[in-house]
């Protein structure tokens, strides 16, 4: 499965970024598809995901302000970041496991997209 991340940006505190991430796998509506990101000098860290029948957890940090979608047609999932903040800078990256838990340990997912750079500046 390959996974493609884009949508990645530069935006002002406060604003909003779509992140996107395209599956090739055949088996997308059966997997489920989360985020994660890495600002430097920190360990990778769930920030949200998705199952195929659409349940969608979120970690702590996110209060409110992103939401996760899929399009299991067109094999996308979405990343949509609002009220950004400078701490949300970092890299950002799409992952996909097969079953239907979302799961917050990076070992639990089997692909991974290559990442789309975040810049929220104060």
């Amino acid at each position: 499965v390959q996974l493609q991340a884009f949508g990645g940006g530069s935006v002002q505190a406060g604003g909003s970024l779509r992140l996107s991430c395209h599956s090739s796998g055949d088996s997308f509506s059966l997997n489920t598809m989360s985020w994660f990101r890495q600002a430097p000098g920190k360990e990778r860290e769930f920030v949200g995901g998705i199952s195929w029948i659409g349940f969608a957890d979120y970690a702590d940090f996110v209060m409110g302000r992103f939401t996760i979608s899929r399009d299991n047609v067109g094999k996308t999932v979405a990343l949509e970041m609002n009220k950004l903040k400078p701490e949300d800078s970092a890299v950002y990256y799409c992952a996909s496991k097969k079953g239907s838990n979302v799961l917050q340990e990076t070992s639990s997912y089997s692909d991974w997209g290559q990442g789309t750079q975040v810049t929220v500046s104060s």
